[in-house]
């Protein structure tokens, strides 16, 4: 048959994809390809119409034929053999005909969630040569009934045909010693053994023959522990296969498969190897991922370098500029949020005047079109990078990818798309805008960069595509090899290669927990925010868009605690109107339908520079004019987008960033009472950042006057520690959840306090799980967290009382490091890992 076989799932559940399966034997593909599910009814159900060729004896698993030959196993559950059969209940046979949806199997999910190993069920297609297996839906819950996988029937050679040289055949009986016998995840081992000879081999019991390659014939066996069976073997290489294979039987007793999984190796071909173990980076966008390293070099554009008369040359250069701008003017209508302000960032630049006006004169110099486009962007780069500031360098960045689709469009070739395989972890030195999105996203599983920072548009779009990745890994990241196991952990910045069998488990495990975590605390996210005593502490969203304000909403955050502002300011010639910066307010604040709205003045300076600002240029950027001194230093800027947060209904507060001095805050408040008094609105609660170690040790002082204060963990800890969290050398060591840091986090919160003063935390440790207990417990009253964390956020403090939050935080002060902070214990649990980070 020709025609493609679409698998309905046979439970209802959440799927997900095989490798995430906690088990090495089915995570590792040992017995064909597929998925899993982890059930919420207790009923299996047939996949599609076919015949019933297997039924365990304990009735965890099915495996049904279908009729273009696809042989599919359903497995209810793993370890589940060792119930012998308690909580199953078979309404099927070996032999009988099914049709589509009919139920199979019924069980008992509670029963089986006490005896089991997991209740994570794969759905393997165990002839998988014959086929291409694709996989339809994964990441989110299933019903009975929906389009699982995709089976397409290839030409491959069936498994089992003879390959070895003809010899004498030789035989060997032994006794099983598999505790459960030869049931789903033996017959992988034993099918993976025997295809690694070339002599046919088989198993024989009672009269009855499996071919040995055969994971299913090999099961159809019903085998069980203490039975003796007849192995058989003929080929050039046939004593060796038997013996390996009664290896097998005979040295499994007492070990589980999975052991006997990390220890069966394939002796032909290794895994490939790397010289590394670990890599620290900088987190940049959350979440956790296994897969296969896939390193992803793109080779330089070439450059005609031979020049035909100027206005040829213009006009090509024109042309191939007005290719790119129509490509990305298509895909701006396609992208919402910050994808789509990427994009119209890249528009942008490509209008720049005064780029243009480099290359014409670059070509009326002699150059081609190609080498003039190249010298007038490379003339650009260079100064970005000669800033030394880590958001000019990503803008750098945006410009080096710019420069690559033009000369992509003068040189004719076509942009090379890498195939991937699954679960793919993309190793890069630095990856382009436009490189990711030509990336098949249901294929990468995220990504692992040598260079590059935690803002750089990059890290914005894999958050915004839920892709975890690492940055700043350094250069040694580009040294694993292609197909390498590696385990990226994009909460912690960490990439871990080639992990033992015992570390992949335990990731696993971790993604289990957190899927099913995850939607326990979206089921009540909508609770107000409070300790398990009943202490109100409210936990709100940071924000920079309208639709992560609806995403904010629909996840529980109870208002914004810090709304960014820049994004209407950067990556322009003139700054944003009065009225187009009250549109884009008022647009978030209609979405957050009445919660509470902290807009943040801009926070611009030498860091981030605008072009319509003449800024002098710092040696060290993050010490110069920056946030509110930019403010100051820009009256006229200030006074617009005052007015424009005044104009917002319903009324916002407002927030000064990088505030060090009383001076300052007194300064901006007497230019929004005048303001208000002339718009007739009553003037709004005006708050601070506290940035800085100067702004938390006289915290008091400020707070005097201020009207709240809502501390930033990003640079405080940088300032703290006097490390640049975005250095490569220095990331790992980068850790807001060092005493020092949580000291003066703790006066912050006194300095609030002693003036009745609202406390929040906004900077990347409000969206840290294990910091929330911390924060609370040093007097914290409120957290604004990345939107996605928001509803674990409100799990975790609800989950503890204000004395163990105020018990650890007193403990965590008096550790030596961030490490020893997070190693402490709390009611018999220790402080998970953070689950991620914001810039």
């Amino acid at each position: 048959m020709s025609e493609t076989l679409t698998l309905l799932a046979p439970l209802a559940g959440w799927a997900m994809p095989l490798a995430e399966t906690p088990d090495p034997v089915f995570a590792g593909k040992m017995l064909g390809d597929g998925l899993a599910i982890d059930p919420t009814v207790g009923e299996l159900r047939a996949p599609c119409d076919g015949e019933v060729i297997g039924l365990h004896a304990c009735s965890h698993a099915v495996t049904l034929r279908a009729a273009n030959g696809a042989e599919i196993l359903l497995h209810v559950g793993l370890e589940t053999v060792r119930c012998a059969g308690a909580g199953f209940e078979s309404l099927t046979a070996v032999g009988r005909q099914v049709v589509t949806g009919e139920l199979l199997l019924r069980f008992d999910l509670d029963f089986l969630a006490r005896l089991a190993a997991s209740l994570v069920s794969p759905i393997v297609v165990i002839n998988g040569h014959g086929f291409d297996v694709e996989p339809l839906t994964v990441g989110q819950e299933v019903t009975f009934g929906e389009p699982v996988l995709a089976l397409r029937p290839t030409a491959a050679p069936a498994v089992g045909a003879a390959a070895g040289a003809p010899g004498d055949t030789l035989r060997r009986r032994v006794k099983v010693a598999l505790a459960h016998g030869l049931h789903a995840r033996p017959a992988a081992l034993v099918a993976k053994q025997a295809a690694s000879f070339a002599a046919d081999t088989a198993l024989e019991i009672a009269g009855r023959r499996a071919n040995a390659r055969s994971p299913v014939a090999v099961m159809a066996l019903g085998v069980r522990f203490g039975d003796e069976i007849e192995l058989v073997a003929s080929g050039a290489d046939a004593g060796a296969a038997l013996e390996a294979l009664a290896a097998l039987m005979l040295q499994a007793g007492g070990h589980s498969p999975e052991i006997v999984a990390a220890v069966l190796v394939e002796p032909p071909a290794p895994e490939p190897t790397s010289p590394l173990s670990a890599l620290g980076g900088v987190p940049a966008a959350p979440g956790l991922a296994i897969g296969a390293a896939v390193r992803l070099i793109e080779p330089e554009v070439a450059v005609i370098e031979a020049a035909g008369a100027p206005p040829a040359e213009q006009a090509a250069l024109a042309a191939a500029v007005d290719a790119v701008k129509a490509a990305l003017a298509v895909r701006i209508t396609a992208e919402t949020g910050q994808r789509r302000e990427i994009v119209e960032a890249h528009l942008a630049f490509l209008g720049d005047p005064d780029l243009a006006q480099a290359a014409g004169e670059a070509i009326a110099g002699g150059q081609s079109a190609g080498a003039a486009w190249a010298s007038a962007i490379g003339g650009y780069v260079d100064q970005l990078r000669a800033v030394g500031d880590t958001r000019m360098m990503e803008r750098a960045a945006d410009l080096a990818d710019l420069k690559r689709q033009v000369l992509l469009q003068l040189s004719g070739e076509a942009s090379s798309t890498q195939r991937l395989p699954d679960n793919a972890i993309i190793l890069a030195d630095d990856l382009l805008p436009s490189q990711l999105m030509e990336l098949d996203p249901s294929r990468v599983a995220g990504l692992a960069i040598s260079r590059g920072g935690p803002t750089s548009h990059v890290a914005i779009l894999a958050a915004a595509m839920n892709i975890p990745a690492v940055v700043a890994l350094g250069p040694r990241v580009l040294s694993i090899e292609d197909g390498a196991l590696v385990i990226l952990d994009g909460d912690n910045g960490r990439l871990q290669v080639a992990p033992k069998p015992a570390e992949i488990a335990a990731a696993q495990t971790r993604l289990a927990e957190r899927r099913s975590r995850r939607a326990n605390a979206r089921a009540a996210a909508a609770e107000p925010g409070r300790t398990a005593d009943g202490v109100r502490i409210e936990v709100f969203a940071n924000l920079a868009a309208v639709e992560e304000a609806k995403i904010a909403v629909e996840n529980g955050a109870e208002g914004c605690g810090l709304l960014r502002t820049e994004f209407l300011f950067m990556d322009r010639d003139v700054p944003p109107s009065e009225d187009e910066q009250f549109a884009a307010y008022q647009a978030i604040a209609a979405a957050m339908d009445g919660r509470p709205l902290i807009v943040r003045t801009l926070d611009i300076g030498a860091d981030k520079p605008a072009p319509y600002l003449q800024l002098p240029r710092d040696e060290n950027p993050a010490l110069g004019v920056r946030g509110v001194r930019v403010s100051l230093a820009w009256p006229q800027l200030l006074r617009a987008q005052l007015r424009a947060v005044l104009r917002v209904r319903p009324a916002p507060q407002i927030m000064l960033p990088m505030v060090s001095s009383v001076a300052e805050l007194r300064a901006v408040r007497l230019v929004l009472v005048e303001l208000a008094g002339e718009l007739g609105v009553p003037t709004p609660k005006l708050g601070v950042m506290v940035e800085t170690p100067a702004a938390a040790v006289t915290a008091d002082l400020i707070a005097a006057e201020a009207d709240f204060l809502s501390i930033g963990t990003n640079d405080l800890a940088q300032y703290a520690l006097a490390m640049d969290r975005t250095n490569p050398q220095l990331a790992a060591q980068v850790d807001a959840m060092h005493p020092a840091v949580l000291r003066l986090v703790r006066e912050a919160a006194a300095g609030g306090a002693k003036h009745r003063r609202p406390v929040s935390v906004c900077g990347g440790l409000a969206s840290d799980l294990a910091a929330a207990p911390i924060l609370v417990g040093l007097g914290v009253t409120e957290l604004s967290a990345s939107p996605a964390v928001v509803p674990e956020l409100k799990a975790a403090i609800r989950a503890l009382t204000m004395a163990q939050c105020q018990d650890l935080a007193a403990r965590a002060l008096d550790q030596t490091s961030a490490a020893e902070v997070r190693a402490l214990k709390l009611a018999g649990v220790s402080a998970a890992p953070k689950l991620g980070a914001v810039s």
